[in-house]
């Protein structure tokens, strides 16, 4: 029952946090949102008489079997007496148990409905508190806990740091740093100024409009060149509980259906609310100084908790930290600098030092998991202070047991320091679980109620759900409890069988040292083998879960994790929290620990980068799209080991184990099955990525003189293009060619894609050539010198087998340019490479071609004239024929299986012989089904390049009649004309970045 229903309560609240986002629900003013941190305490006090009625109800039938069990060794007394007394005690007790059974039912209901209630309330506080639009304001800053990442303009690292916001007026003109200095002092005298009287949401309608409107926010600041990025580096200073004024550009939260256009999947905006954030605020200006908490705690008293500043002194700690291993931080190699990084999150819990390089190593090797403060660490520093204490005890003041038992010491030195330290290490899910488990498992003791670990762990799960039901979208809080609950199932099947292997070795011998040394083997062996299955178990039932929230799982966890999380569990966690306790007595003997733990840690980065490199074992990573239908077949798979031995046969497993492998291959073999075109987002706005699979059915003509696609079943092209107009200034590029030649990767390995047959870059880039002549008085067009997309393709190269590659413009210093960049990474060992051969481009030139042999799927050049001397009508755009319908989806990492139709603009001026764009039109014709369709995809940047083409058009006749369905698929930023449109009899325009076509617009309202 009790899993039964904590599970109902929890499924309950997550369906009703989904339903209210997907459907945005207002806010309700009959629901009350001030009693929602009451409303946990009710349901806590209907819980706790829910377990009472039921455990009073188990005992009652426990002791009525006793009874019976009593009256069958007690044959003197006289058979009426006992039929009697067996009649009225049962007919006495039947109404009770019936009341008793309709009590917990009622109550059973209630809470599942009340934590439905919490829920929406949650909901409703969040919708009630955040940033709704855009806007610029002047505001008081509240630095709130340690930045999540620190200014760094060497290494493009930004600031990001959460925050609260006060007295926000509206931006009516740019404030400099000295102008905000004068508002500071303003605030301390009380002067009335712009921060006090021109409050952004003064309304004399309501009756709060006095009390100031506080945001809590993400702080944001990105490394930009100009005066102001010395004044920005100096945000690193910034300490918890520091206040200072800022110009910032406040920003709602992104929605969850924007989390399409991340190349990673990762809902950013799930991520902010289990935070509690309600938008983001990009800095603009900050004030020359700002004042401390101390400054400024006469004004705060009032409205700041003692224990809001016990946890600002606490982060003020982490920060002074940070601040010691960030000395000399410049001067460090970045072996030596990430060494650290890892200490200080290993220590604290903050990962602002670590760069993306080591995190991708660490998520590569399967042990992320390891950066995080987990239950280990609070647990372990807790037995060390608590058999500290109790050893000093047992030596000055061993009276004190006559009044408190030995346990109960250890207990609460064990409760203290777990949440002192979780405290220090901001309280995540799996810090905060240890502490709450540490407290109520030694209340259960106290108390001595017949409680088993598993509930009080469900019990902690529901708890911490009621308080906070955004803890839910966080996924520590799933990996950290069922992980846990995974330990706990395993830990008490596994120490029975070892039991009862070691009764068994333990038998008379003839020799004593031939048996004590017979005993030690067998134990060895069995704790590595408890080891290995161990790790087996935890990695197999993880999986499912693993690749729900992350899309990814590395394979290679199985193997690291072996000896890393005994190294990590016995020899650098340990020393690395005995240093954090020596450097509050003893800095210098703390300095000399870290030392030897970073240089543990520096080689075992070495050991895993040499392992993940190695070429046969490059394949580490495991893409598979997992939704709730593959994670309950998984559940039903487990259960038979789920449940007490023998209640259920683990023959059982087998049907949903074999329909889990045919749903996985089934989803596999759905990606390739009808000819489909994928938009891949890539984080930039101009930059652009499609690819194009399209399936070869065996009954095909021509399918096998193909032996090569035939043996993978489909064929794969990947398009790439940048679509930064030249006439316009525009933001540069974050992306490099590692971080987009990964994001590529893992989303063509997630659509089943492991053989690209093309790759085609469309737009020009002047670095690869030394041919062109460009004459800046003459011409004004300025080329592409960017290497973004030649040197992804340089990377993807190595890591899918590519049979061609096109380049658009000239490639002569292609070769030269390719070596450089692969011996550059090979040396910081960025790059793990499957093949040391080099791709040679090909020149994508205007009526260049390839096609299937049977003829069902061919790619023309359309544009593309390298021979010219101008850069601006290198662009190649490209038209692809199909013999049947290709589907345009805007890929969705999140789930690639249900990856939504690419928003269109449908040309009503010229009507297509295939789709009537009419609604109620169903199904193609027969004569429409057998003609081809064709998709022109854009890469233009220059107007000159459709100018040149229209001029050819007009020379050689331009038939297209024959295609079916005409869709163009480029950047909102093209200089397609309409006379362009109408020559092509486009039907349907598509754009990357999902703002509509000038041109399309244009021939709509004629």
């Amino acid at each position: 029952m009790y899993w039964l229903l904590g599970s109902l309560v929890i499924i309950v609240m997550m369906g009703v946090l989904a339903v209210a986002d997907s459907l945005a629900i207002p806010i309700n003013s009959s629901i009350e949102l001030h009693n929602a941190n009451s409303w946990p305490l009710l349901l806590v006090i209907i819980a706790i008489v829910l377990i009472a009625i039921n455990q009073r109800q188990a005992l009652s039938i426990k002791s009525v079997n006793v009874q019976k069990l009593s009256s069958k060794h007690q044959p003197s007394q006289p058979f009426f007496s006992q039929d009697t007394s067996k009649y009225f005690s049962s007919s006495s007790k039947f109404p009770i148990r019936i009341v008793n059974y309709l009590l917990i039912m009622i109550l059973a209901m209630g809470l599942v409905m009340g934590s439905a209630l919490q829920a929406l309330m949650g909901y409703q506080q969040a919708e009630a508190t955040k940033i709704t639009e855009s806007m610029r304001v002047q505001a008081l800053v509240t630095i709130e806990g340690i930045s999540d990442s620190v200014y760094d303009g060497v290494t493009n690292s930004g600031y990001r740091q959460v925050a609260t916001v006060s007295h926000i007026s509206p931006l009516i003109s740019e404030l400099t740093a000295q102008e905000l200095d004068s508002a500071k002092v303003n605030y301390f005298t009380g002067i009335e100024n712009s921060l006090s009287n021109n409050n952004l949401f003064d309304d004399t309608s309501n009756e709060s409009s006095d009390s100031n409107i506080e945001y809590r926010v993400l702080l944001n600041a990105y490394p930009k060149k100009g005066a102001k990025s010395a004044q920005v580096t100096d945000l690193n200073q910034l300490r918890p509980g520091d206040q200072l004024f800022m110009t910032l550009t406040l920003a709602p939260l992104a929605t969850s259906e924007q989390a399409l256009n991340n190349p990673s999947g990762f809902d950013s905006y799930r991520w902010l609310r289990g935070r509690h954030i309600d938008g983001v605020a990009n800095i603009v200006t900050t004030s020359a100084s700002s004042f401390a908490l101390d400054e400024s705690s006469e004004l705060e008293a009032a409205s700041r908790s003692y224990l809001k500043r016990f946890r600002t002194r606490i982060d003020q700690g982490r920060w002074q930290l940070r601040q010691h291993f960030y000395q000399e931080w410049a001067g460090q190699t970045t072996a030596t600098q990430q060494a650290k990084a890892v200490t200080l999150s290993l220590l604290t819990g903050d990962r602002s030092l670590i760069n993306r390089d080591t995190k991708d190593l660490y998520q590569l090797a399967g042990i992320s998991h390891l950066l995080a403060i987990s239950g280990t660490h609070v647990l372990f520093l807790a037995i060390m202070l608590a058999g500290t204490v109790v050893f000093l005890l047992n030596r000055l003041y061993p009276a004190l047991y006559r009044h408190i038992p030995r346990w109960q010491v250890c207990w609460w030195v064990m409760i203290s320091a777990a949440f002192i330290y979780a405290l220090f290490t901001g309280f995540d899910v799996p810090a905060a679980r240890t502490a709450w488990m540490l407290l109520a498992i030694g209340l259960v003791r106290l108390t001595l109620l017949p409680i088993s670990t598993m509930r009080v762990l469900l019990a902690l799960a529901v708890l911490m759900a009621w308080f906070d039901p955004y803890v839910l979208w966080q996924a520590g809080y799933w990996l950290s409890f069922i992980a846990v609950a995974l330990l706990l199932k395993y830990d008490s099947a596994s120490q029975s069988q070892n039991n009862s292997v070691l009764s068994q070795s333990e038998k008379p011998l003839s020799q004593h040292d031939i048996k004590y040394s017979r005993i030690l083997l067998i134990k060895v062996w069995l704790t590595g083998k408890r080891v290995f299955k161990l790790q087996f178990w935890l990695f197999i039932s993880l999986l499912p879960i693993t690749l729900l929230l992350f899309g990814k799982a590395s394979l290679w966890g199985l193997v690291i994790n072996l000896f890393a999380i005994g190294l990590f569990g016995w020899v650098i966690v340990p020393l690395n929290l005995l240093a954090g306790l020596c450097y509050l007595l003893w800095p210098a003997l703390a300095d000399s620990i870290w030392v030897l733990v970073s240089a543990i840690i520096s080689n075992l980065h070495d050991l895993i980068t040499w392992l993940t490199s190695l070429p046969a074992l490059s394949e580490a990573w495991l893409y598979t799209p997992v939704n709730m239908a593959i994670l309950l077949m998984v559940l039903l798979a487990m259960l038979p080991w789920l449940l007490p031995r023998g209640l259920i046969s683990r023959w059982l497993a087998l049907p949903p184990l074999t329909l889990l492998m045919m749903t996985v291959y089934a989803n596999q073999q759905s990606l390739a099955t009808s000819p489909t075109l994928y938009i891949l987002p890539t984080g930039d706005h101009y930059i652009s990525a499609a690819v194009l699979q399209y399936p070869i059915m065996d009954n095909e003509v021509g399918v096998k003189d193909n032996k090569a696609q035939s043996a993978k079943g489909s064929v794969s092209w990947l398009f790439l293009a940048d679509h930064k107009p030249s006439a316009t200034r525009t933001m540069p590029s974050t992306l490099t060619a590692e971080k987009l030649s990964a994001i590529l990767e893992q989303q063509l390995r997630t659509l089943s894609i492991k053989r690209l047959e093309g790759l085609v870059v469309q737009t020009s880039s002047a670095g690869l050539t030394d041919t062109l002549t460009i004459n800046e008085a003459d011409n004004t067009f300025k080329p592409n010198a960017s290497e973004l997309l030649p040197m992804t393709v340089a990377r993807i190269s190595q890591r899918l087998p590519t049979s061609q590659y096109w380049q658009a413009g000239r490639s002569d210093r292609w070769f030269e340019r390719e070596k450089i960049y692969k011996e550059a990474s090979e040396s910081n060992n960025a790059a793990h490479v499957t093949t040391k051969t080099y791709i040679s481009p090909k020149s994508c030139e205007q009526n260049d071609s390839w096609q299937l042999p049977n003829g069902g799927l061919s790619l023309q050049a359309m544009t593309g004239w390298s021979k010219i001397d101008d850069a601006s009508v290198w662009d190649c755009t490209l038209a692809i024929d199909s013999r049947l319908p290709i589907q345009v989806l805007q890929y969705n990492a999140a789930d690639p299986l249900n990856s939504p139709l690419a928003t269109s603009q449908l040309l009503t001026a010229i009507p297509s012989t295939a789709k009537n764009t009419q609604p109620n039109n169903q199904e193609l014709t027969m004569q429409a089904q057998s003609l081809p369709s064709r998709i022109v995809v854009d890469a233009d940047t220059h107007q000159r390049v459709w100018q040149l083409w229209s001029l050819l058009c007009q020379a050689e006749p331009f038939d297209n009649s024959a295609y079916s369905h005409h869709t163009w698929l480029g950047h909102s930023a093209s200089h397609l004309a309409t006379d362009d449109i109408k020559r092509q009899r486009i039907n349907e325009v598509i754009t990357h970045d999902d703002n509509a076509l000038e041109a399309a617009l244009s021939l709509n309202a004629h």
